[in-house]
């Protein structure tokens, strides 16, 4: 049912001035109205990703807005409440999305056909519905638990061809070693940061020398705003600094690991701070690189030759917060260390299958998250192979697959009830679709 309901509803912003004149209620839930632009929008959200035509797929789309328009109605009645700060947030979170998808709040603006006030103002009637919607929603399946005995049992009653198969997964560690900047770079960028600090204060303008001299590509074009951010959203050593400014205070320079930035506060609004920066990124030298490799190369042959575990060698060695925990590598999408070996990067997939358990690979040269080069050794502790799920090995699998299911139920149930009790008039345009919920009464 949460299949479209759960995505970011892009289309929602993208209907004309010519759609609108016609815009017309398809259907009222209680105190909620369901518009053909939202239909025909979201409709043309499953188009643009390159989806067939299909009526059965738009009526899917009308339930799943019928569905959230009934959670929303109840959520008011329930007097459910969400934070305006996290609907701010949200809003700023997907505006930035946007942004960097089409380059600029301008390309953004001309390709909504409204100005930027108009589309956030959109975004905030969405993302609230959303946010109450998914609130209740929680609430009513928030104390379905199962038991052992309910997993195994759910398990049992599963036909072979409906028993889950479990992907190939791989949980590795690694060792990064990263190019050694010298102090002598770290204080050219300083002394170039200070004199742009020295210039905003003697009249210069802070968004045109962040404009032009900024190595942050994304906010180089709004001036170095990076818009509203939530406490906890920046790295540390920026963050610390930012939260410390008053209304357009510059900061001293600040090293992260993005590099060295000068930052401006320009509004504070309780935990959410929108600033702008410039930031010089530290480049990496021929000769560090090389460095590097020889290094990495010292530390694999320490570990084949056994005078180091690779464990030791992660504690000892690597440059990455990783090595905190481990060495471990984790999924960015799961935050689990098992991988799912055909969901990996094709570089990353193609060193790791070459490995059997507990072998080290030779060096490889990487981008690091922050485009920096860096070497790395991988080391793989465990790999599961393709397999129909079980009991043994799978149980947490099988546990949320039945939970997931007698919350559906649970969920279901709640529908029904809701619609018998709540007002509902839906054009007989939109009736001919078959729904899985009976919305006729």
């Amino acid at each position: 049912m949460n299949k479209f309901f759960q995505t970011i509803i892009l289309g929602l912003l993208t209907i004309s001035s010519d759609a609108q004149s016609i815009d017309k209620i398809e259907a009222i839930i209680g105190d909620e109205i369901v518009l053909t632009s939202e239909i025909e929008s979201q409709y043309l959200q499953y188009l643009s990703q390159n989806y067939t035509n299909s009526e059965e797929v738009k009526c899917e789309i009308i339930e799943d807005i019928l569905f959230q328009k009934l959670l929303v109605n109840q959520a008011k009645m329930d007097s459910v409440v969400v934070n305006d700060e996290d609907i701010e947030s949200e809003i700023t979170k997907r505006m930035y999305y946007f942004k960097s998808q089409l380059g600029s709040t301008e390309k953004v603006e001309e390709y909504f056909g409204k100005s930027k006030i108009e589309i956030e103002q959109e975004l905030g009637k969405v993302v609230r519905g959303q946010f109450l919607a998914q609130k209740v929603q929680s609430s009513i399946t928030s104390d379905v638990k199962v038991t052992p005995a309910e997993v195994r049992d759910f398990f049992n009653k599963q036909s072979e061809s409906n028993i889950p198969q479990v992907p190939s997964k791989v949980e590795f560690a690694q060792i990064i070693i990263k190019p050694e900047i010298s102090n002598e770079q770290k204080e050219k960028l300083r002394i170039r940061l200070n004199k742009f600090r020295e210039r905003v204060y003697n009249g210069e303008d802070f968004k045109m020398l962040a404009t032009l001299y900024s190595d942050d590509l994304g906010s180089a074009s709004k001036g170095g705003e990076l818009g509203f951010v939530n406490r906890g959203e920046l790295v540390p050593e920026f963050e610390r600094a930012a939260f410390r400014l008053k209304e357009g205070e510059i900061s001293e320079v600040v090293q992260s690991k993005y590099g060295f930035h000068i930052i401006q506060l320009i509004q504070r609004r309780g935990n959410q701070i929108n600033v702008r920066h410039i930031l010089l990124k530290t480049k990496v030298s021929s000769t560090a690189l090389y460095q590097a490799k020889i290094k990495t190369e010292e530390i694999e042959k320490e570990i084949k030759d056994g005078q180091i575990t690779f464990n030791d060698a992660v504690t000892k060695y690597s440059d990455d917060e990783s090595k905190n925990n481990g060495g471990l590598l984790l999924n960015s999408s799961t935050m689990s260390a098992m991988h799912i070996i055909d969901e990996m990067d094709p570089a990353l997939k193609y060193t790791v299958e070459k490995l059997t358990v507990d072998d080290i690979s030779s060096p490889i040269l990487i981008k690091m998250p922050d485009e920096k080069q860096a070497y790395q050794i991988l080391k793989l502790n465990k790999k599961i192979e393709a397999h129909p799920a079980n009991l043994i090995d799978d149980f947490s699998m099988i546990k949320d697959l039945a939970q997931n299911i007698k919350k559906q139920d649970k969920l279901i149930n709640w529908i029904q009830k809701t619609i018998n009790k709540t007002y509902i008039k839906i054009n007989n345009g939109i009736l001919n679709c078959t729904f899985k919920n009976k919305w006729r009464k």
